[in-house]
Protein backbone atom coordinates (compact mmCIF):
# COMPACT_ATOMS: atom_id res chain seq x y z
CA UNK A 1 0.00 0.00 0.00
CA UNK A 2 1.31 3.43 -0.98
CA UNK A 3 0.72 5.36 2.48
CA UNK A 4 1.63 8.82 0.67
CA UNK A 5 -1.21 8.55 -1.55
CA UNK A 6 -3.59 7.00 0.79
CA UNK A 7 -2.67 10.10 2.67
CA UNK A 8 -3.00 12.33 -0.74
CA UNK A 9 -6.38 10.84 -0.97
CA UNK A 10 -7.73 11.59 2.57
CA UNK A 11 -6.21 15.68 2.38
CA UNK A 12 -8.13 16.06 -0.91
CA UNK A 13 -11.36 14.83 0.34
CA UNK A 14 -10.77 17.05 3.51
CA UNK A 15 -10.66 19.94 0.80
CA UNK A 16 -13.65 19.04 -0.11
CA UNK A 17 -15.68 18.63 2.85
CA UNK A 18 -14.37 22.43 4.04
CA UNK A 19 -15.42 23.71 0.81
CA UNK A 20 -19.09 22.12 1.36
CA UNK A 21 -19.06 23.06 4.71
CA UNK A 22 -18.23 26.81 3.62
CA UNK A 23 -20.49 27.01 1.02
CA UNK A 24 -23.89 25.09 2.36
CA UNK A 25 -26.19 27.51 1.60
CA UNK A 26 -25.37 27.75 -2.39
CA UNK A 27 -24.84 25.36 -5.32
CA UNK A 28 -21.50 24.14 -5.54
CA UNK A 29 -20.80 22.70 -8.92
CA UNK A 30 -19.25 19.48 -9.78
CA UNK A 31 -16.73 20.67 -11.85
CA UNK A 32 -15.64 22.96 -8.41
CA UNK A 33 -15.60 19.68 -6.46
CA UNK A 34 -13.57 17.38 -8.50
CA UNK A 35 -11.16 20.82 -8.68
CA UNK A 36 -10.65 20.72 -5.09
CA UNK A 37 -10.08 17.14 -5.15
CA UNK A 38 -7.86 17.01 -7.85
CA UNK A 39 -9.86 14.19 -9.56
CA UNK A 40 -11.49 14.25 -12.80
CA UNK A 41 -15.32 14.94 -12.71
CA UNK A 42 -15.97 11.62 -14.23
CA UNK A 43 -14.90 10.06 -11.04
CA UNK A 44 -15.10 12.00 -8.12
CA UNK A 45 -18.71 10.91 -6.82
CA UNK A 46 -17.89 7.39 -6.97
CA UNK A 47 -14.84 8.22 -5.05
CA UNK A 48 -16.57 10.77 -2.82
CA UNK A 49 -19.92 8.70 -2.18
CA UNK A 50 -17.16 5.60 -1.90
CA UNK A 51 -14.88 7.22 0.66
CA UNK A 52 -18.05 9.45 2.48
CA UNK A 53 -21.11 6.71 2.87
CA UNK A 54 -23.22 8.77 0.92
CA UNK A 55 -23.24 10.93 -2.03
CA UNK A 56 -22.65 14.52 -2.45
CA UNK A 57 -26.30 15.45 -2.13
CA UNK A 58 -27.49 13.94 1.00
CA UNK A 59 -24.17 14.72 2.62
CA UNK A 60 -25.26 18.55 2.22
CA UNK A 61 -29.09 17.70 3.05
CA UNK A 62 -27.36 16.55 6.34
CA UNK A 63 -25.31 18.95 7.18
CA UNK A 64 -28.13 21.32 6.86
CA UNK A 65 -30.65 19.24 9.07
CA UNK A 66 -27.82 19.10 11.63
CA UNK A 67 -27.48 22.90 11.50
CA UNK A 68 -31.64 23.36 11.77
CA UNK A 69 -31.37 20.75 14.90
CA UNK A 70 -28.71 23.43 16.18
CA UNK A 71 -30.41 26.20 16.05
CA UNK A 72 -34.29 24.56 17.28
CA UNK A 73 -32.37 23.24 20.19
CA UNK A 74 -30.45 26.73 20.80
CA UNK A 75 -32.78 29.97 19.65
CA UNK A 76 -36.50 30.90 18.80
CA UNK A 77 -36.88 31.00 15.58
CA UNK A 78 -39.41 30.05 13.62
CA UNK A 79 -39.60 26.77 12.47
CA UNK A 80 -40.32 28.05 9.06
CA UNK A 81 -37.59 30.22 9.18
CA UNK A 82 -35.24 27.52 9.95
CA UNK A 83 -36.97 25.53 7.01
CA UNK A 84 -36.46 27.94 4.72
CA UNK A 85 -32.72 28.59 5.51
CA UNK A 86 -32.26 24.44 5.40
CA UNK A 87 -33.58 24.31 1.56
CA UNK A 88 -37.03 23.47 2.27
CA UNK A 89 -39.86 25.03 0.78
CA UNK A 90 -42.79 24.12 3.18
CA UNK A 91 -42.72 23.52 7.15
CA UNK A 92 -44.13 20.02 5.56
CA UNK A 93 -41.50 18.94 3.92
CA UNK A 94 -39.13 20.04 6.25
CA UNK A 95 -40.58 18.87 9.39
CA UNK A 96 -40.78 14.75 7.27
CA UNK A 97 -36.96 14.99 6.55
CA UNK A 98 -36.15 16.22 10.24
CA UNK A 99 -38.35 12.79 11.61
CA UNK A 100 -36.90 10.96 8.95
CA UNK A 101 -33.03 12.10 10.34
CA UNK A 102 -33.69 12.34 14.66
CA UNK A 103 -37.31 10.59 14.75
CA UNK A 104 -39.32 13.02 16.08
CA UNK A 105 -40.72 16.24 15.15
CA UNK A 106 -38.91 19.98 15.06
CA UNK A 107 -41.33 20.83 17.71
CA UNK A 108 -40.80 17.43 19.73
CA UNK A 109 -37.22 18.16 18.93
CA UNK A 110 -37.00 21.75 20.50
CA UNK A 111 -39.55 20.90 23.54
CA UNK A 112 -36.74 18.71 24.55
CA UNK A 113 -33.61 21.03 24.31
CA UNK A 114 -35.94 23.58 26.23
CA UNK A 115 -36.57 21.27 29.01
CA UNK A 116 -32.48 20.60 28.80
CA UNK A 117 -32.76 16.85 27.53
CA UNK A 118 -29.16 16.25 27.38
CA UNK A 119 -28.83 13.40 24.80
CA UNK A 120 -29.54 15.35 22.20
CA UNK A 121 -26.41 16.05 21.48
CA UNK A 122 -26.34 12.24 20.74
CA UNK A 123 -29.07 12.16 18.50
CA UNK A 124 -26.96 14.19 16.06
CA UNK A 125 -25.59 12.09 13.39
CA UNK A 126 -21.34 12.74 12.66
CA UNK A 127 -20.66 14.45 10.52
CA UNK A 128 -17.30 13.72 9.60
CA UNK A 129 -16.66 10.56 7.32
CA UNK A 130 -16.06 7.23 9.09
CA UNK A 131 -14.96 4.89 6.28
CA UNK A 132 -12.05 6.56 4.57
CA UNK A 133 -9.91 3.88 2.56
CA UNK A 134 -11.76 0.61 3.81
CA UNK A 135 -10.31 -2.14 1.38
CA UNK A 136 -12.27 -5.14 2.51
CA UNK A 137 -13.47 -5.82 -1.21
CA UNK A 138 -11.93 -8.83 -3.38
CA UNK A 139 -10.14 -6.52 -5.89
CA UNK A 140 -6.94 -7.12 -7.88
CA UNK A 141 -5.04 -4.66 -10.02
CA UNK A 142 -4.72 -6.16 -13.68
CA UNK A 143 -3.38 -5.43 -17.16
CA UNK A 144 -5.21 -5.96 -20.04
CA UNK A 145 -4.84 -5.62 -24.10
CA UNK A 146 -6.34 -3.27 -26.48
CA UNK A 147 -9.30 -5.13 -27.83
CA UNK A 148 -11.03 -4.27 -30.83
CA UNK A 149 -15.01 -4.20 -30.77
CA UNK A 150 -18.17 -3.59 -32.33
CA UNK A 151 -20.41 -1.69 -30.41
CA UNK A 152 -23.88 0.31 -30.36
CA UNK A 153 -24.37 3.34 -29.10
CA UNK A 154 -27.20 3.99 -26.22
CA UNK A 155 -28.75 7.14 -25.08
CA UNK A 156 -30.39 6.90 -22.01
CA UNK A 157 -31.19 4.98 -18.87
CA UNK A 158 -28.31 2.06 -18.62
CA UNK A 159 -31.78 0.36 -17.35
CA UNK A 160 -32.66 0.77 -21.07
CA UNK A 161 -29.72 -0.42 -23.13
CA UNK A 162 -31.54 -3.81 -23.99
CA UNK A 163 -32.14 -2.42 -27.45
CA UNK A 164 -28.67 -1.48 -28.19
CA UNK A 165 -27.45 -5.18 -27.55
CA UNK A 166 -30.78 -6.22 -29.38
CA UNK A 167 -29.26 -4.65 -32.64
CA UNK A 168 -25.51 -5.21 -32.36
CA UNK A 169 -26.22 -9.40 -31.94
CA UNK A 170 -28.90 -9.65 -34.80
CA UNK A 171 -26.41 -8.02 -36.38
CA UNK A 172 -23.62 -9.90 -34.99
CA UNK A 173 -25.47 -13.55 -35.48
CA UNK A 174 -25.51 -13.91 -39.02
CA UNK A 175 -21.84 -13.20 -38.89
CA UNK A 176 -20.98 -15.58 -37.44
CA UNK A 177 -19.12 -13.19 -34.35
CA UNK A 178 -21.11 -14.87 -31.32
CA UNK A 179 -18.88 -17.84 -30.23
CA UNK A 180 -17.90 -19.25 -26.79
CA UNK A 181 -15.04 -16.46 -26.87
CA UNK A 182 -16.90 -13.76 -27.71
CA UNK A 183 -16.84 -11.21 -24.65
CA UNK A 184 -20.02 -8.68 -23.99
CA UNK A 185 -18.38 -5.73 -22.83
CA UNK A 186 -20.33 -2.14 -21.79
CA UNK A 187 -18.47 1.06 -22.11
CA UNK A 188 -20.12 3.40 -19.61
CA UNK A 189 -18.68 7.14 -20.64
CA UNK A 190 -21.16 8.64 -17.48
CA UNK A 191 -22.31 8.24 -13.92
CA UNK A 192 -25.91 7.97 -13.70
CA UNK A 193 -25.57 9.69 -10.15
CA UNK A 194 -24.37 12.93 -11.86
CA UNK A 195 -25.51 12.93 -15.81
CA UNK A 196 -29.10 13.62 -16.86
CA UNK A 197 -31.05 10.11 -17.49
CA UNK A 198 -31.35 11.35 -21.10
CA UNK A 199 -27.93 12.38 -21.30
CA UNK A 200 -26.50 9.01 -20.67
CA UNK A 201 -23.97 7.39 -22.95
CA UNK A 202 -23.45 3.57 -23.18
CA UNK A 203 -21.56 1.23 -25.89
CA UNK A 204 -22.71 -1.65 -26.10
CA UNK A 205 -20.04 -3.97 -27.63
CA UNK A 206 -18.81 -7.13 -28.28
CA UNK A 207 -14.88 -8.23 -29.65
CA UNK A 208 -14.49 -8.52 -32.85
CA UNK A 209 -11.87 -9.52 -35.76
CA UNK A 210 -10.08 -7.46 -37.42
CA UNK A 211 -11.64 -7.45 -40.54
CA UNK A 212 -15.07 -6.40 -38.74
CA UNK A 213 -16.36 -2.40 -40.66
CA UNK A 214 -18.77 -0.70 -39.31
CA UNK A 215 -22.12 -0.91 -40.71
CA UNK A 216 -25.02 1.44 -40.38
CA UNK A 217 -26.09 1.60 -36.20
CA UNK A 218 -22.83 -0.43 -35.84
CA UNK A 219 -19.41 0.92 -35.06
CA UNK A 220 -16.38 -0.58 -34.56
CA UNK A 221 -14.00 0.86 -32.46
CA UNK A 222 -10.88 0.13 -30.21
CA UNK A 223 -11.21 -0.07 -25.98
CA UNK A 224 -7.49 1.08 -24.75
CA UNK A 225 -5.28 -1.34 -22.76
CA UNK A 226 -3.52 -0.70 -19.69
CA UNK A 227 -3.52 -1.08 -16.11
CA UNK A 228 -6.98 -1.64 -14.54
CA UNK A 229 -8.49 -2.24 -11.05
CA UNK A 230 -10.65 -5.24 -11.48
CA UNK A 231 -13.57 -6.68 -9.21
CA UNK A 232 -16.51 -9.11 -9.61
CA UNK A 233 -19.93 -7.71 -8.79
CA UNK A 234 -22.61 -10.15 -8.01
CA UNK A 235 -26.38 -9.93 -8.63
CA UNK A 236 -28.57 -7.29 -10.13
CA UNK A 237 -27.18 -4.91 -12.48
CA UNK A 238 -29.32 -1.96 -10.63
CA UNK A 239 -26.87 -2.50 -7.46
CA UNK A 240 -23.54 -1.90 -9.37
CA UNK A 241 -23.16 1.43 -8.05
CA UNK A 242 -22.18 0.10 -4.78
CA UNK A 243 -19.48 -1.79 -6.08
CA UNK A 244 -18.30 1.27 -8.25
CA UNK A 245 -18.47 3.29 -5.06
CA UNK A 246 -16.61 0.59 -3.06
CA UNK A 247 -13.82 -0.12 -5.71
CA UNK A 248 -13.29 3.99 -6.26
CA UNK A 249 -13.64 5.26 -3.15
CA UNK A 250 -12.06 2.78 -1.05
CA UNK A 251 -10.17 -0.11 -2.38
CA UNK A 252 -8.29 2.05 -5.38
CA UNK A 253 -6.94 4.46 -2.87
CA UNK A 254 -6.27 2.05 -0.13
CA UNK A 255 -3.73 0.76 -3.38
CA UNK A 256 -2.32 4.01 -3.86
CA UNK A 257 -3.38 4.34 -7.39
CA UNK A 258 -4.99 6.91 -9.12
CA UNK A 259 -8.09 6.75 -11.57
CA UNK A 260 -7.36 7.44 -15.28
CA UNK A 261 -10.02 9.62 -16.91
CA UNK A 262 -11.18 7.34 -19.00
CA UNK A 263 -14.56 5.05 -19.12
CA UNK A 264 -14.76 1.91 -16.97
CA UNK A 265 -15.63 -1.27 -18.38
CA UNK A 266 -18.25 -3.91 -17.29
CA UNK A 267 -17.49 -7.41 -19.08
CA UNK A 268 -20.96 -9.31 -18.60
CA UNK A 269 -19.71 -13.03 -17.64
CA UNK A 270 -23.51 -14.83 -17.69
CA UNK A 271 -26.48 -13.32 -19.73
CA UNK A 272 -30.23 -11.71 -18.12
CA UNK A 273 -31.70 -13.57 -20.29
CA UNK A 274 -31.05 -17.14 -19.61
CA UNK A 275 -29.66 -15.96 -15.11
CA UNK A 276 -31.78 -15.03 -12.26
CA UNK A 277 -30.94 -11.27 -11.42
CA UNK A 278 -29.17 -12.93 -7.86
CA UNK A 279 -26.55 -14.97 -10.08
CA UNK A 280 -25.59 -12.38 -12.44
CA UNK A 281 -21.72 -11.54 -12.48
CA UNK A 282 -20.19 -8.58 -13.62
CA UNK A 283 -17.03 -7.59 -14.34
CA UNK A 284 -16.22 -4.13 -13.22
CA UNK A 285 -12.91 -2.63 -14.53
CA UNK A 286 -12.54 1.08 -14.12
CA UNK A 287 -8.95 1.85 -15.56
CA UNK A 288 -5.81 3.25 -13.81
CA UNK A 289 -3.05 5.80 -14.49
CA UNK A 290 0.40 3.68 -14.64
CA UNK A 291 2.11 3.17 -11.73
CA UNK A 292 5.12 5.42 -10.71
Amino acid sequence: MAKGTVESYHERLNRVLVLLESRLDEPVSLEDLARAAHLSPYHFHRVFTGMVGEPVAAYQRRLRLQRAAQQLALGGRPVTDIALAAGYESHEAFTRAFKAAFGETPSAYRKRAAAGDRSLAGALRPVFPTNLGRSDMEASIVQLPARRVAFVRHVGPYADCGAAWEKLCAWAGPRGLLGPQTQFIGVCHDDPETTPPDKVRYDACITAPDAAAPEGEVGVQELAGGDFARTVHQGPYENLSATYNALCGQWIPAQGREMRHAPSLEVYLNTPDRTPPQDLRTEVLVPLEPAA
